[in-house]
């Protein structure tokens, strides 16, 4: 049977992919947010995924205002990149695990999730970003990938809870395949942030060192908050937090954590990171 090796949250500023283009990972503004990530890549080593479900939140390159599902999961050989407006460098496609990917479309919705297919998909920065920082060196090929989408831009959003009892199902769904499969689950975006309105520039440290505690030991508080809840402590932009929740969600009741880090600024965002197993 599959199992799932751990999870991964981190978030998915487009100005690290810009830093990541242009080598500025060891200059002064940057350093101190691209150190925290030798550990988690030691890590991913040792427990050597064969496939990441991401789950991330697209930002108009598949999905817009006029046709937002609120949950979606490609079933794609391979995934490309595409210029979403920010000037990134386009990253090579990454490679698609459809047998898997159906296989967890079909037990979701078994479970009585309605999920959107999507046997075609274009990746964001969301999903780029996270990869090229877990997995830096393109010349060894990451993991094969699943891609889980969230809506995080039109309302109604998935509540918190919702979002932690869809990481249950995925990690139900990757505990029942029958291939011998090594999953990491990777919950990107955030921690808080708002980039518009009288708050734009918000940021909550009290807040987002709340959440890398809780995240661990009390994710059902987590799950308790509203939407609301978190656009007023994380900012519009914080509800992202609700990837975490599916990617903490697909573990065990009790994890343990592996390593984390949080370093503000980061652009306009504060830069969450951990790493969780479950404790057993």
């Amino acid at each position: 049977m599959a199992t799932i090796v751990g999870a991964v949250t981190t978030s998915h500023v487009p100005a690290i992919g810009r830093a990541i283009a242009k080598n500025l990972q060891q200059e002064a503004y940057w350093k101190p947010f691209f150190d925290g990530f030798p550990p988690v890549r030691d890590w991913l080593a040792q427990v050597k995924p064969d496939v990441a479900v991401i789950v991330y939140n697209d930002h108009g390159l598949n999905f817009f205002l006029d046709k937002m599902p609120t949950f979606a999961v490609g079933a794609a050989t391979e995934y490309r990149n595409a210029d979403e407006g920010w000037g990134l460098p386009t990253s090579a496609p990454f490679r698609g695990d459809p047998a898997l990917s159906w296989h967890i479309i079909e037990s979701l919705v078994a479970d009585e999730f309605d999920v959107t297919s999507c046997q075609e998909m274009l990746v964001d920065h969301a999903f780029t970003v996270p990869l090229a920082l877990l997995w830096p060196d393109r010349s060894r090929p990451a993991p094969r990938t699943v891609p889980v989408c969230l809506n995080t831009i039109q309302h109604p959003l998935p509540t918190p809870l919702r979002c932690f009892k869809l990481g249950q199902a995925i990690g139900r769904a990757v505990a029942a395949y029958p291939e011998p499969l090594r999953v990491v689950i990777i919950g990107t975006g955030g921690l808080s942030h708002q980039l518009d309105g009288e708050r734009a520039g918000f940021i909550n440290k009290a807040f987002d060192l709340m959440c890398l505690e809780k995240i661990v030991d009390a994710p059902l508080d987590l799950a308790g908050y509203t939407i609301r809840d978190l656009v007023l402590h994380a900012g519009t932009q914080g509800v992202e937090l609700i990837s975490w929740l599916v990617a903490r969600g697909a573990l065990a009741q009790h994890a343990a954590k592996v390593h984390s880090h949080y370093h503000i600024p980061v652009s306009n965002t504060a830069a969450g990171l951990i790493v969780l197993e479950d404790a057993a």
